[in-house]
């Protein structure tokens, strides 16, 4: 027999019930919160260097030269500063870089004609704030094992600075291989005094000319290229002005609708890879399979978003608009890559929720994360005489 107390009881127990199903959308997410939930950071105010590699005036004015000077590469026409100009961001706004036998700077660069070297298959990253590369969201970072390029195929910027020389379509060209173009840099360096002078200067010795060196000297000038003062920063750093009440609301979205379980920390970036299927570039004769031909690759920051369009590893979408349509096409198992089944996904990508209204509210946000206050100080003249920054004009 019921007792008025039991029916009580299960008319408050079939309200609760009722209640819970019909949660909302939002309030799932609130309710639901990632079993280790990730974060954002503003970014220190100053950078490590590594323990053989401190910093020193001298060796930042001459790591500053060498990035502007196409001495480095094989036909004395691409400098590192071709590719990631301070008027472009120290990045470029092409989709995929064009290295020698080319003229133009960004996104008016052109091969001559004739010509037979082929695109960069990957697009160029910023230099901004690669002094942080590898940091988490505990700030805790080592320079000398800091993550690099979409493939994280070397660590460091000294190494880094490097490969770019190394590399056919990027700087070295014709007439060296790949295993004689450093050391015919070197032999370069070497044939020309004020480089003499100015490598013992910053590394206190005389004969400093080495293919080390070289390395370390542009490592030094490119950890002085930051922008640690967005305005998120400074909200993060108690300037509660420092950004809107929309953005203040796309920020929040930007953590409930999934971005921060990749782009998190101060650089936003987990500095992971990941397989996202991004549309191919057709550009490019054969697809890129990323990391061992899984077609993985490394979370890029967000930061300074305004300067690094195109967008993904082969700049194939052009607006931050189609890279949140593309995640809201993956999260729902679309395909747009067809060498990347959906099933072969990051699992991230399925707890990605997005709407209309909530893409410009995200993209309000990102936008705090843009800071145009970095060196674009150009050198006046480069020691081999050559042109400052390569064949851009």
């Amino acid at each position: 027999m019921y007792t008025t107390q039991n029916i009580l009881f299960y008319i408050l127990l079939t309200l609760i019930l009722t209640s819970c199903a019909h949660v909302s959308k939002e309030q799932k997410k609130e309710v639901s919160p990632s079993s280790n939930p990730k974060s954002i950071t503003a970014l220190p105010l100053s950078i490590k260097a590594p323990l053989d590699n401190p910093a020193s005036l001298d060796k930042e004015h001459l790591g500053k030269l060498l990035f502007y000077d196409p001495i480095l590469s094989g036909n004395k026409d691409v400098a590192c500063a071709t590719c990631h100009h301070p008027k472009n961001g120290y990045t470029e706004f092409l989709d995929l870089s064009i290295g020698p036998n080319a003229m133009g700077l960004g996104s008016k660069r052109k091969f001559n004609i004739p010509n037979d070297i082929p695109f960069v298959k990957r697009n160029a990253q910023t230099i901004i704030n690669s002094a942080f590369n590898g940091i988490d969201e505990r700030n805790r970072y080592d320079p000398e094992t800091a993550t690099m390029f979409w493939d994280k195929r070397t660590e460091s910027l000294e190494k880094q600075a490097l490969e770019p020389i190394k590399a056919f379509e990027e700087m070295r060209g014709h007439g060296s291989t790949e295993m004689e173009i450093l050391q015919n840099v070197i032999n370069r360096l070497k044939d020309i005094p004020e480089y003499q002078k100015l490598f013992e200067l910053a590394f206190g010795k005389k004969d400093a000319i080495t293919v080390e060196n070289l390395g370390k000297a542009i490592a030094t000038f490119e950890r002085t290229i930051l922008s640690n003062n967005s305005r998120f920063d400074q909200y993060m750093r108690g300037k509660q002005d420092a950004i809107t009440l929309s953005e203040k609301e796309g920020m929040e979205l930007f953590k409930t609708v999934g971005c921060i379980n990749c782009h998190n920390g101060p650089m936003f970036s987990d500095y992971k890879l990941h397989v996202l299927g991004a549309p191919e570039n057709k550009k490019l004769p054969i697809p890129d399979a990323g990391v061992a031909d899984t077609f993985a690759f490394r979370t890029p920051s967000l930061r300074n978003l305004r300067f690094t369009a195109p967008y993904m590893h082969n700049g194939s979408l052009q607006s931050l608009r189609r890279v949140l349509e593309f995640y809201e096409d993956i999260s729902n198992a679309k395909i747009r890559n067809k060498n990347v089944p959906a099933d072969r996904y990051d699992p991230f990508v399925r707890e990605l929720e997005l709407t209309v209204k909530e893409m410009s509210l995200i993209i309000s946000f990102l936008n705090t994360l843009n800071d145009d206050d970095f060196d674009k100080e150009l050198p006046k003249s480069v020691p081999s005489g050559l042109a400052v920054g390569g064949n851009i004009e």
